[in-house]
């Protein structure tokens, strides 16, 4: 039975239309990624989801006893509790069940008291075991420990933590109360990596159902084995992670907009027959023509595929700097005061074109070091070098470099001051900044705004260095995806400080380590990076120690040291046939696009409709056998015994 069922589900706020006309099923054990543009309702679709908000029009049903988690970006006040305490009240039916055995311990003492309360303690030991209830405490500390949280903090009261910290604290409570659906808004913004990990492993064994809103594009790949996409106040559905979501997006765009090319042929063509012969000898039948097309018009036609506004970037790199860009030698070492290192780094080379990307925890000093690299703070011990014609540019995370009182106009201005300011407007119409809006101050702009301004700023710097220190913060997917598309068309070098792992995966050459107080440089991109890690790990896993911020590649490994290779290699043939199935399809749907577009260009428009309906079908087969692919995938990422896991 569904767990929750929306038909022409609307919501709009006085004259303000959200979105109208959702149609949709969450089902039992659905991982689902929520994405969007900025604006389009993937918040308020969650609250209508969560029970907290109503919906204006259609009808929303849920499952009667359905138990409902929701992570909202700002998180309420958990009250004046500890941390420990308020994960504790998870699970207070079973410190009940413990007060209860201890009171019956004390009478068990007495021997007048006989076998009616031995029998009862009993009973109630074997239900308190049941239901976990010599573990609740380890499983409050692992999943406390898994979202950053330090022993010491346990005690401490929830009205000193940080809004990042109620955030994670609110998060932690939701998974230990293990709900049927969990609806969570952006959980990784106040996550660092290693907390990102051992959440998206959480999640992968989460029973239950799973909506997700995030703009990390990697988690959602890890975690979601449907993505729904909010778009011009539509609900879109798509089977696969959120990579397969970008392919069968692009695919549906193509189909439809030859769809309707080839409509708009078949229409003026008709028009153009009505006014030739409407007063004529053929009259009757243009007026058969006429009584036709506006039925169809009516009934039938599509209307043109729309496609959000993108931000157009172009990064030229400047002068070409010479083949060694930096070279650090002489054991630096970053830090703020004398005497108190942050990071040492060893003697490296970056050479010209290389993609570094500098990861770790919160606080290892990341940002200290780019800036250590820059000059911006001096350097503790050892020295740096640039190499010949090196022209840097930086990125700052919080933006500190932008003037909140001067308006966007100015702070572009800034950089190259001899432009005009027509010059300017254009390149910030290029990054979706239109009319008034250049005349807005710095201090009045969201997140990704600044965010926009400083890459405006960085276009016209014209550096061959690009040192980014989170660059993809506040921006939406969109943005995302074409500031990775600029990044890797980038002809200079780039030292990348960042999170988000999609982008690492897409662009870097090097990976940076900065954990311990050293910086480990690791020469390979994101995934040959974790496997490095995934080794030095193992000496710590035979002496029975768990690494610390163990992520899900160690727990993929240990699941594949117990997997029968008997039935791993039969999943594994399975799935090799089902890709080949897969592979013809495409070739086949890719066949049929070409011929929808010539049977448009001939203006047949029942050959266009006929292949249509052939691609449809064939587009539905490819989606139920991309289906089977990810249930294999999903059984071989689990362990003997457990064929349940979510798609990776």
């Amino acid at each position: 039975m569904s767990l929750i069922v929306g038909e022409g589900v609307g919501k709009y706020y006085g004259a303000l239309d959200v979105f109208k006309n959702l149609n949709f099923r969450l089902e039992p054990g659905d991982h689902i990624g929520l994405v969007g543009a900025n604006g389009e309702g993937k918040t308020t679709l969650l609250r209508l989801l969560g029970g907290l908000e109503e919906p204006t029009s259609g009808q929303l049903q849920h499952r009667r006893g359905l138990r409902v988690g929701y992570l909202p970006q700002d998180p309420p006040d958990l009250g004046q509790t500890t941390l420990w305490q308020a994960m504790a009240e998870v699970f207070a039916g079973l410190r009940k069940l413990e007060e209860e055995l201890a009171g019956l311990a004390r009478q068990l003492e007495d021997p007048a008291h006989g076998e009616e309360v031995l029998a009862r303690y009993s009973a109630l030991q074997a239900e308190l075991e049941h239901r976990g209830g010599y573990t609740y405490e380890a499983r409050i500390r692992s999943v406390l420990s898994g979202l950053g949280f330090a022993p010491a903090q346990f005690e401490r009261p929830l009205a000193q933590l940080s809004g990042g910290q109620r955030t994670r604290a609110l998060l932690a409570r939701l998974l230990l109360e293990e709900p049927d659906l969990l609806l969570l808004d952006e959980p990784t913004n106040h996550l660092d990596l290693q907390a990102v990990e051992w959440l998206e492993a959480w999640v992968q064994e989460f029973k239950g159902s799973l909506l997700v809103v995030s703009h990390d594009r990697y988690f959602l790949d890890q975690c979601s084995a449907k993505v729904w996409e909010i778009a011009f106040g539509g609900l879109e559905i798509y089977r696969g992670n959120y990579s397969a979501h970008l392919r069968q997006r692009q695919e549906r765009y193509e189909r439809r907009l030859k769809e309707w090319e080839a409509q708009q042929e078949y229409i003026e063509k008709t028009q153009d027959f009505i006014r030739r012969y409407l007063a004529g000898q053929r009259s009757k039948e243009a007026q058969g023509r006429r009584t036709r097309l506006e039925r169809y018009l009516a009934t039938e036609a599509v209307e043109r595929p729309r496609a959000h506004r993108r931000i157009r970037l172009r990064l030229e790199g400047g002068q070409r700097s010479g083949d060694i860009v930096l070279q650090l030698r002489g054991g630096v070492a970053v830090g703020y005061e004398p005497g108190r290192v942050l990071a040492r780094v060893p003697e490296v080379e970056v050479l010209r074109g290389q993609r570094i990307a500098v990861v770790g925890p919160n606080g290892a000093g990341k940002t200290t070091l780019v800036r250590s690299i820059l000059g911006e703070l001096e350097l503790l011990e050892g020295e740096i070098r640039y190499g010949a014609a090196v022209e840097p540019g930086y990125l700052a995370q919080a933006h500190d470099h932008l003037d909140p009182e001067m308006n966007v106009l100015e702070a572009v201005r800034q950089a190259r001051p001899q432009l005009l300011a027509e010059e300017i407007r254009n390149l910030l119409g290029s990054l979706l900044f239109s009319g008034d809006e250049v005349f807005k101050k710095v201090r009045e702009l969201s997140g990704g705004q600044r965010s926009r301004v400083a890459l405006a700023k960085l276009v016209l710097h014209n550096a061959n260095l690009l040192v980014l220190d989170e660059p993809t913060n506040h921006l939406d997917i969109a943005s995302q995806e074409i500031l990775e598309e600029v990044l890797g068309d980038f002809p200079g070098t780039l030292i990348l400080v960042s999170h988000d792992r999609y982008l690492i995966q897409a662009l870097a050459t090097q990976v940076w380590l900065v954990e311990g107080g050293r910086v480990h440089c690791y020469a390979g991109g994101w995934e040959e990076f974790l496997r490095w890690r995934n080794q030095q790990a193992l000496p710590a896993q035979a002496d029975g120690r768990m690494p610390r911020g163990e992520g899900q590649v160690q727990r993929r490994a240990q699941k594949q040291e117990r997997r029968g290779r008997k039935q791993q290699e039969k999943l594994l043939q399975r799935q090799q046939e089902v890709e080949e199935k897969i592979h013809r399809r495409e070739l086949e749907l890719q066949e049929l696009s070409g011929r929808i577009g010539q049977a448009g260009e001939r203006k047949d428009m029942q050959l266009v409709y006929e292949l249509g309906a052939q691609y449809r079908q064939q587009e539905k087969e490819l989606e139920g056998l991309m289906e089977e692919w990810e249930e294999l995938a999903r059984e071989l990422e689990a362990p003997l015994g457990d064929k349940r896991s979510a798609l990776v």
